[in-house]
């Protein structure tokens, strides 16, 4: 079965200025996290994540995380900040794409291969600078998801 990679309400157009801020706003905004049976822990694990050292990763890029026991498959959304987000990133470059997942303790090996499939993606400044052109949250989904099966060389969302 071939799933999308950002399903309809997981893009969330970001207000908030500071990390913290945008992290809460992603997780309470975004319809993947809203079945997650302890969104508060959740929201807990990553700002405790965040908190050991910055999930921004450069390029104007974060991937934000938290694990979820019980969790059947990972989860992920979009934070989007057109005028960009201080994250202390390792370039010192504000954030303007800040992903957020949701994994179980025991998806090491699925988490590792979507930051690393993300990551890739987000290396491209011309990805990066479509993303931001798109207005319509359908046409991010649309190109988010074909990067994303493109990149990885298959079919399948997390």
């Amino acid at each position: 079965m071939n799933r999308k990679f950002l399903s309809p309400g997981n893009i969330i157009q970001l207000s908030a200025r500071e990390k913290n801020a945008a992290i809460r706003e992603v997780i309470s905004g975004a319809a993947t996290f809203r079945d997650l049976p302890d969104p508060e822990g959740f929201e807990e694990s990553v700002l405790e994540r965040e908190a050991l050292g910055t999930t921004g990763l450069g390029h104007g890029v974060a991937f934000a995380h938290g694990k979820v026991p019980d969790l059947p498959r990972m989860k992920v959304a979009l934070g989007i900040s057109r005028r960009g987000i201080d994250f202390h990133s390792i370039d010192g470059l504000p954030v303007h794409l800040l992903f957020v997942v949701a994994t179980h303790p025991d998806m090491h090996i699925d988490y590792l291969r979507c930051l690393s499939t993300l990551a890739r993606m987000a290396r491209r400044k011309g990805f990066r600078e479509e993303i931001l052109a798109c207005v319509e949250e359908e046409e991010i989904e649309s190109r988010i998801g074909e990067a994303y099966t493109r990149a990885r060389g298959c079919a399948e969302a997390p």
